[in-house]
């Protein structure tokens, strides 16, 4: 999974909404700029974040991020036709999992954000549209580093962010890939034991 960890955590941070009602209220694009800006504030004003204080972190995820973006869509997609046949405890599994690896993963980046300047693309959808990527490129340390993100709108007209692309890997497809050798060598058990094995490791800063 080393490719995506690299992934920067500028995407990670933004995989969130300003909450229902705006979210309902806002184009795909205001909801993206709107949030980066209130995500990057938290975690450059809190020293505990920025400290790298792991309870500090799972709060402003669970609040801010994880309310507002579909993951159980995201796991569903990455997880592929294995989700068909999984039980509902199976697919809980898979998606609690799922979201610690992306926790542990990315605490320490986060502790990082400082300056990192976004440049919001333009923003181009068609009226009626119920799947939209909003394309943004961030400059950070000096590099450009370009991300888009993919949010659906749900029958009650909220915008969700299921998907996100950097410099050309999106992170579900890059998931799935893994994901399927893992489900191929030992079944959809066999992946919720290797990502519960991997979290592990990851907790104790392995």
């Amino acid at each position: 999974m080393k490719k995506f960890w690299l992934i920067p955590v500028m995407a990670f941070m933004t995989l969130t909404a300003a909450g229902s009602a705006m979210a309902q209220a806002q184009a795909p694009d205001a909801l993206v700029k709107q949030t980066v800006s209130e995500v990057m504030a938290a975690a450059k004003t809190d020293p505990n974040i920025q400290r790298g204080d792991l309870n500090s972190i799972t709060k402003l995820i669970e609040t801010k991020i994880m309310p507002h973006a579909d993951f159980a869509k995201t796991t569903q997609l990455a997880t592929g036709p294995a989700w068909r046949n999984a039980t509902p405890q199976q697919r809980e599994q898979l998606t609690t999992e799922f979201k610690k690896l992306l926790l542990y993963t990315y605490a320490g980046a986060i502790a990082q954000i400082r300056d990192q300047q976004v440049e919001y693309k333009p923003f181009r959808a068609q009226p009626g549209d119920t799947d939209v990527a909003v394309n943004t490129s961030v400059l950070n340390n000096g590099q450009p580093i370009e991300l888009d993100y993919r949010l659906y709108k749900t029958a009650s007209g909220e915008w969700k962010l299921y998907d996100l692309n950097v410099l050309g890997a999106w992170l579900i497809q890059t998931y799935k890939t893994q994901f399927s050798e893992k489900i191929n060598q030992s079944g959809v058990d066999g992946l919720i034991k290797f990502l519960t094995e991997r979290n592990k490791q990851l907790s104790g800063g392995k």
